[in-house]
């Protein structure tokens, strides 16, 4: 039988932590915030848009409205990483976020596609547009998203979920400050096909946020190492670790969009060093490569009783 001895890492702090009180707080009221702001602007921008019949308007309020969903699946990560495990579901519910970025990233791509074919609609029979409405609504749009990015400005460097709510705002200021322009385009030269052709740039936005969302949670659902974590950067410092003469059978996933595991077979001819050794190893797993959940399998490497799981091609 194989010498082994697993050592499991659940919670050591490590950047996605939102488990910890006054964080856990905090971001709670910034992701409430930021949501209530931007789904009240979502509806005021539905009603201008019909109102001032700007497809333009339309299609920035479908992107605002992918905005409150991205900031929900990062709040509901966050809320999700603080529920325990079951009987049944023993990494807890973690990894529903991915399936809530896969559903996101579908309903997306069918709202890019009508939203596409009213704008090619619109360009073949231009529609009369209160181009001062357009600006004006869109302005606003600019200063709600400018606002928005703000609340996790201060929080971007030390939470991934900050920063990268941090960035979606700040991108959508740009957006809808391309609306403002081709509003005033519009005013200017009284070319209403600016309004269609403005919705197809708010699109092609869209599109290219749905198709990183769509392949980075497609990666995810497959257990493919989450992005930022260099597989063999890892397997070579497990390989320096002292006392070890090989490393086999290392897996890394995500557990959610925010959560990293790894397992893995570590041959110590001199045996399982302790406990205190498994510790310190998990640990520094998670300070440099922020893999939070590490198990580890010590081996001898007897060859009396080879390990089955050695090949790289066998799982």
């Amino acid at each position: 039988m194989e010498n082994h001895a697993d050592e499991h890492e659940h919670g050591h702090g490590h950047p996605h932590d939102h488990g910890i009180a006054t964080r856990g707080a905090t971001s709670n009221g910034r992701f409430a915030l930021a949501v209530a702001l931007n789904l009240a602007f979502v509806g005021i921008e539905v009603g201008a848009g019909l109102h001032a019949d700007s497809l333009a308007l339309l299609a920035d309020a479908g992107h605002n409205l992918s905005d409150v969903l991205a900031l929900l699946m990062a709040w509901g990560a966050a809320a999700l990483a603080r529920l325990g495990p079951t009987k049944r579901h023993t990494f807890g519910y973690r990894s529903s976020t991915i399936l809530a970025a896969l559903a996101n990233a579908a309903l997306l791509a069918a709202a890019c596609g009508a939203i596409t074919l009213e704008a090619v609609n619109r360009l073949i029979d231009p529609a009369d547009i209160r181009a001062p409405f357009v600006i004006a609504v869109a302005a606003a749009g600019v200063v709600l998203n400018a606002a928005t990015a703000w609340l996790f400005f201060s929080g971007r460097k030390h939470d991934l979920n900050l920063r990268g709510a941090f960035l979606h705002m700040a991108a959508d200021a740009l957006v809808s400050l391309a609306v403002v322009a081709a509003g005033l385009v519009m005013l200017w030269t009284g070319a209403t096909w600016i309004d269609p052709a403005a919705s197809l740039v708010v699109v092609a936005v869209i599109v290219v946020g749905t198709w990183r969302l769509a392949r980075e949670s497609l990666d995810l659902a497959l257990h493919a190492v989450p992005p930022g974590i260099d597989a063999e950067g890892v397997r070579s410092f497990l390989a320096s670790q002292p006392g070890i003469a090989e490393v086999h059978d290392l897996h890394i996933w995500g557990m959610s969009t925010v959560d990293s595991a790894l397992t893995v077979h570590l041959v110590m001819p001199g045996g399982a060093p302790g406990d205190g050794f498994l510790t310190e190893l998990c640990a520094a797993l998670e300070r440099k490569f922020r893999i939070g959940h590490a198990t580890l399998q010590i081996e001898t490497g007897d060859p009396a009783y080879p390990c089955r799981l050695r090949p790289e091609d066998v799982i």
